[in-house]
């Protein structure tokens, strides 16, 4: 019992650190932001972003994953026919844009642009927002070519085509 209010506690304080982060990265930039800046924003000592996160670049991967809720889009995506390709097309496009309602496009800016210049950051973002988005994609357009939904075509390269399409227009 006493664990999980632990785990509810520290989930909390989590959330509580990356909303002040990403108010405050969405305010001043990556960049000019300070840990000290995140910490009053939240109501909390400096330190305890570090029991927490093991720097600015790990708040910031941290506020894309929030974003992008690349758990939750693989169930919404479960949740459709094995042959219905257009509502799964629209899904999968259709999630990205809705993360970024309201103050959400300021902090994205903030993060694709750190994106572009810190290798470190775009190798992470890849590896746990990217990576399994567009894996959970081939599989189900990999089913769809099995039951002839879809043409038998690269898939990869498909996946990676809309998505990179979709990049450019945000």
């Amino acid at each position: 019992m006493k664990d999980e209010i632990q785990k509810q506690l520290a989930t909390a304080r989590r959330n509580q650190i990356l909303e002040a982060a990403a108010r405050v990265f969405a305010q001043k930039g990556f960049h000019l932001a300070t840990t000290k800046d995140i910490a009053k924003e939240a109501g909390i000592a400096e330190g305890t972003i570090y029991n927490y996160f093991e720097n600015k670049t790990a708040l910031l991967l941290g506020i894309f994953d929030m974003m992008t809720e690349v758990a939750r889009q693989s169930e919404d995506f479960s949740k459709i026919a094995p042959t219905d390709f257009r509502s799964f097309l629209k899904a999968y496009l259709r999630q990205p844009l809705m993360a970024l309602k309201g103050e959400n496009f300021q902090l994205f800016r903030v993060i694709i642009s750190e994106i572009m210049v810190n290798a470190e950051l775009r190798e992470l973002y890849y590896q746990k927002v990217l990576e399994p988005t567009l894996a959970m994609a081939e599989t189900i357009f990999q089913q769809w070519a099995d039951q002839q939904v879809v043409k038998p075509v690269n898939l990869t390269l498909t996946v990676r085509a809309i998505s990179g399409m979709l990049l450019g227009l945000i």
